[in-house]
């Protein structure tokens, strides 16, 4: 954009001459020109932002709108009993996510605990790859489970939209990586936030039946799961109870739109429910599938601990493409490798699929930065710090090399919200351009001469780069998941930015680019010019 052309015109070297002073003055005006060169820094900085936040509302009225057909409507799916909120401890217990008091962001977080009959399910014929599967309850099961829900603190606050995201448990204890991955997007446009324990791992571990992971079992007694071919239903029914006991559950809010979301395996767990219980339940309004694998999961299994497969899904599986709400599938390059492009499928008026470039299946924000990012902007600092200083040592353990810290997370933020435009409004989201690759059985992506992939959604952190960054090649065990980063070194900087307003510049222009197609959030945008701003990088 041509506003960014005056970016670089404010960093360039300033050049005077001064009269002869004597030896007794020089210390003073030594001292003064220090003065100069900080208010001329303030000034170049607020130069710097002032640009960006005008390019960025600019950039706001250039973005397409298109529209999509009929949203979903609520089905006769049971409603369980709701208990709570419960008294004493706190959720955060037994559950990796933000680790900030969240009443600093003006949210409020209460846990309630749900109990029903909860319907297994089978299929007379083997499930196909194409999605569209036909299946029909097959027993019941008591159960009882929890729902975590952080909302506004002022009820004025709330956009009408619920996020239920389905807790992963990779890890043997209950997660939220969605929530510490975007929570700065749903707090700041009002969303609530629902966590739920739909399988039974995580009932397990909050129990304190875990060897590794400790629980409260005090607090988790009255907690009950059957197994997880019951999970499907159990999240339909606690779908279910927020839009019928809303007042309990939210404190009197009434949800416009439910939207399901889930992280790796939850995200094999979301597409056989999709595929499956979806046009049977009709409880939610829209889906995003987050790094997704080739399959789903099993449509039912052998009761607990054991997980074998009665009715397993099939090796590659796609969403089916009759639904009649939108389905959203948002990969990393770590996601697109693994599942060697089985879980590609075109966009359509009901789905769409962005491959980020640059990206992890989980990152140094997801891991570290995000769970204490309260939004004030130190979250973007803190990501171009780890870019020229990648972290090993993670919170899910010590990896063999840097791991990824790319621009996962703000790419995130705007599939949220397009997700959000498209259930309520009826806006589709932007199209993207997969990844470009070269061969598959491994997959080999395409890159550029810096290092970093070509193709699908771009970021400033590849398209300015001061790193190269990948999804693959890291050991050991979860480390795999966790990406790379190779920091570029200070020579290879200066040969790509003549100075530090020349990075600025290119960060400036490929940020304001991103919003421009929809990638971006406006207000992340600011937050990334500015933490390249007060950078030193190219300097």
């Amino acid at each position: 954009m041509i506003l960014y052309g005056s970016i670089s015109s404010t960093f360039r070297p300033r050049v005077a001459t001064a009269a002869p002073t004597t030896p007794r003055r020089s210390s003073l005006l030594r001292k003064s020109s220090t003065i100069k060169e900080c208010d001329r820094m303030k000034k170049r900085r607020r130069i710097v932002l002032s640009v960006v936040v005008t390019s960025l509302a600019t950039a706001l009225a250039t973005v397409p709108v298109t529209v999509f057909g009929t949203a979903a409507a609520t089905a006769a799916t049971p409603s369980p009993t709701v208990t709570g909120p419960v008294a004493g401890g706190t959720p955060s217990e037994v559950m990796f996510s933000t680790t900030f008091d969240l009443a600093t962001i003006a949210y409020q977080e209460k846990e309630f605990f749900l109990s029903g009959t909860a319907s297994s399910y089978t299929s007379a014929s083997p499930l196909t790859s194409d999605g569209k599967w036909t299946v029909t309850p097959n027993g019941t099961a008591p159960y009882t489970t929890r729902a975590v829900v952080r909302r506004p603190a002022n009820p004025k606050k709330f956009n009408g939209s619920v996020i239920v995201e389905w807790l992963n448990v990779s890890g043997g204890v209950d997660a939220a990586p969605d929530w510490t991955m975007s929570h700065t997007e749903l707090v700041r446009e009002g969303y609530v936030w629902v966590g739920v324990s739909a399988q039974w791992i995580g009932v397990n571990t909050a129990k304190g039946n875990s060897p590794a992971i400790p629980g409260n079992a005090a607090r988790y007694a009255p907690l009950s799961h059957p197994g997880d071919s019951y999970s499907y239903d159990i999240y339909s029914q606690v779908g279910q109870a927020l839009r019928t006991n809303s007042a309990q559950l939210l404190g009197g809010l009434k949800p416009r739109k439910l939207i399901s979301i889930g992280e790796s395996q939850s995200a094999a767990r979301l597409i056989t429910y999709i595929d499956a219980v979806h046009p049977l339940a009709q409880v939610y309004d829209g889906y995003l599938v987050h790094s997704r694998a080739a399959t789903g999961s099993a449509l039912s299994q052998v009761a607990p601990p054991a997980a074998t497969p009665i009715v397993p899904a099939p090796a590659a599986t796609l969403i089916r493409d009759d639904l009649n709400v939108p389905v959203f599938v948002f990969q990393a390059e770590t996601d697109v490798a693994f599942s060697n492009l089985a879980g590609r499928q075109p966009d359509t008026k009901r789905f769409r699929s962005w491959e980020v470039a640059g990206t992890a299946h989980f990152d140094d924000y997801g891991l570290e930065i995000g769970r204490t990012d309260i939004g004030d902007g130190q979250g973007a600092i803190r990501g171009l710090a780890s870019m020229q200083n990648p972290p090993t040592n993670t919170s899910a353990g010590a990896c063999d090399l840097p791991v990824n810290t790319g621009g996962a997370h703000w790419v995130l933020d705007a599939a949220i919200h397009w997700l959000n435009q498209w259930v309520t409004n009826r806006v589709e989201p932007p199209r993207a351009q997969p990844l470009q690759t070269t061969g598959v059985s491994p997959v080999v992506f395409a890159k550029d001469a810096n290092g970093n992939t070509l193709g699908g959604v771009r970021s400033p952190h590849v398209d300015a780069p001061i790193a190269a960054l990948g999804g693959v090649g890291n050991t050991p065990a979860l480390c795999v998941l966790f990406g790379t980063t190779v920091p570029f070194t200070a020579e290879k900087i200066a040969s790509l930015y003549k100075n530090h307003g020349g990075f600025v510049a290119q960060w400036g222009r490929a940020t304001a680019a991103g919003v421009v197609r929809g990638f971006l959030r406006p207000a992340d945008g600011v937050e990334l010019v500015n933490a390249a701003a007060r950078s030193q990088i190219g300097g």
